[in-house]
């Protein structure tokens, strides 16, 4: 199955962030912004090709000065709109602008389960405190919540607290986030990465736990094929180029965030065209497995794991996913 457009857009509207986090992929990035009314005909695009969602990120969205606008606008045209946000300018006013604005939900960064361990994460002392009040904010206001946290070293033992806080705000699905290795994930992947093993461990104990934690466990990453635990969905291994794309500042256009190759851009191209074009997007869709994933039993389900992962760690699309724990081209032990 092809399909004629992507069902989700991730939008970075701007890379200006108020943030340092350790693990981002963007902080170094700078792409000029367009001005707001080729902003406003890329919504109208979107809806043209009858994308259904589009989901704002960045940098930080807040730090946008046209975020509500924009937004307002997506959602008039029948789009499904959400953000991921650090948190930090999302005070009571805020909440209720975004659901002024038709934000349909707002994902908050959780990335500890005590200010130690998530303002060390990001970067920024008091981040947690603000994190936790963004999610109470949203619940006042009545706009759907969810959290996102990244698994690293530092917070691996204490993932199950994250979900519990989370719940407790009103979130009602946390996604638990591989670590992507890219930018300064990539600077700061010995300290913080888990290894293949350790992957193995965590994916295990969180697939048992989920039938029985307080909020929905979401994942995103293609190698729980090897446990048996990836959720169902209309196409095997990574999303991106598949039925989702990444829309840079510019217009540009990237297979996902964390993949600064470009597919095209929307400003000189329509979207459907790209879409169905682009070379880029091509070798998402039809990859050629590599070193141990040429004899792996479980390659079909996969395709190699984390495409954004693998190109980071080897610059190859086709290259096997670094988390990956099998060995041999064989996956080692069952599900846990």
């Amino acid at each position: 199955m092809e399909l004629t457009a992507p069902l989700t857009v991730n939008w970075t509207l701007s890379y200006t962030c108020n943030f340092s986090c350790r693990h981002c992929y963007s902080r170094g990035q700078a792409r000029p912004e367009l001005p707001l009314e080729r902003v406003l005909g890329l919504v109208e695009e979107l809806a043209r090709c009858r994308v259904l969602f589009v989901n704002f990120g960045g940098g930080e969205p807040l730090c946008y000065p046209h975020l509500w606008e924009v937004a307002r606008a997506a959602a008039d045209r029948g789009l499904r709109v959400s953000m991921n946000t650090n948190g930090w300018l999302l005070d009571a006013e805020a909440a209720r602008r975004a659901r002024a604005a038709g934000f349909a939900s707002v994902g908050v960064s959780l990335d500890g389960a005590t200010a130690e361990v998530h303002d060390a994460f990001r970067a920024r002392p008091g981040s947690f405190d603000r994190a936790l009040a963004a999610l109470e904010h949203l619940r006042d206001a009545g706009v759907a919540s969810t959290v996102s946290a990244v698994i690293h070293r530092n917070n691996v033992g204490s993932y199950r607290r994250i979900v519990e806080l989370a719940a407790e705000r009103g979130a009602a699905t946390v996604y638990l986030h591989n670590f992507k290795c890219a930018g300064r994930g990539a600077e700061n992947r010995t300290e913080l990465d888990l290894s293949p093993g350790e992957w193995r461990a965590f994916y295990g104990d969180a697939l048992a736990w989920r039938p029985r934690a307080p909020a929905e466990l979401a994942f995103d990453d293609p190698i729980l094929a090897l446990l048996g635990g990836a959720d169902p969905g209309a196409v095997k291994g990574s999303t991106c180029g598949k039925l989702s794309l990444h829309l840079e500042p510019d217009g540009e256009v990237t297979p996902c965030g964390f993949i600064p190759v470009s597919a095209g851009n929307l400003i000189d191209q329509p979207l459907d065209v790209l879409w169905s074009t682009s070379p880029v997007l091509r070798k998402m869709r039809e990859k050629t497995p590599e070193g141990k994933c040429r004899s792996c039993g479980v390659y079909g389900e996969c395709l190699g794991g984390c495409t954004a992962r693998a190109f980071a760690a080897t610059g190859s699309f086709n290259a096997p996913d670094p988390h990956c724990w099998a060995g041999n081209g064989r996956p080692q032990g069952g599900p846990s």
